[in-house]
């Protein structure tokens, strides 16, 4: 009997564009694996803030050989001081190299009650998943993703303004597309998704209409 094929998607995104919220949805409809791979680097961050006299390559090693991806959903991780300690955290090769490790696990031999994987994150179309069956970039205006950024935080009890939001994503545009290893950029093959005048709704239908096609094909 012909082994069903995995359906891989690979979305690569500035932070707010609306990426995660996609994926979740294109998960959930496909029955795909999630890793939302920001959260990984934000889990590091995390550490390096709460015990900076423990960080260590080493020490890191360990807690990502134990990592599961149900300790990604700490709500905790979502803090803008974690986010800007992951953007600094991801430039450092040997770091991405065990990270790197952990996607490919998930991308490639999800457990077997998945029809696939999806993985988000800035690298993946680049270098995570090179062959995916689709690669996205979505992106949005950056006074949009701002804004939705302030709106989550808000929503969170979080004292903060709105340029303050506006700075951070700047500062962490800046990071992520001039980083030397993994940057974020558009590959050739990816499709724009442009989801600044586009509800959720809308944006995953747009999404589902190309995949459809090709499943379908």
């Amino acid at each position: 009997m012909k082994k069903k094929k995995l359906i891989t998607v690979a979305i690569d995104s500035p932070a707010a564009a609306g990426a995660g919220t996609q994926a979740k949805l294109i998960a959930k409809y496909y029955n795909l694996l999630h890793l939302d791979t920001g959260r990984i680097y934000r889990f590091i961050g995390r550490i390096k803030l709460i015990s900076p006299e423990r960080f260590s390559y080493q020490y890191i090693k360990k807690k990502i050989n134990k990592l599961k991806i149900n300790d990604l959903k700490n709500r905790n991780l979502l803090s803008d001081k974690v986010a800007i300690a992951a953007s600094i955290i991801a430039k450092e090769k040997k770091i991405r190299s065990l990270v790197h490790k952990f996607q490919q696990k998930y991308a490639y031999s999800p457990p077997s009650k998945y029809s696939g994987s999806i993985l988000d994150g800035r690298d993946i179309t680049s270098i995570q998943m090179k062959d995916a069956m689709f690669k996205f970039y979505i992106t949005a205006n950056i006074r949009v993703r701002a804004m939705r950024r302030y709106r989550e935080y808000k929503a969170l009890k979080k004292k903060i303004s709105f340029d303050e939001v506006l700075k951070s994503l700047k500062k962490r545009d800046k990071s992520d597309k001039n980083r030397k290893y993994g940057p974020l950029k558009k590959t050739k093959d990816s499709i724009l998704i442009n989801t600044t005048k586009l509800s959720r709704k809308r944006c995953f239908e747009k999404i589902k209409a190309i995949m459809d096609r090709k499943i379908k094909s």
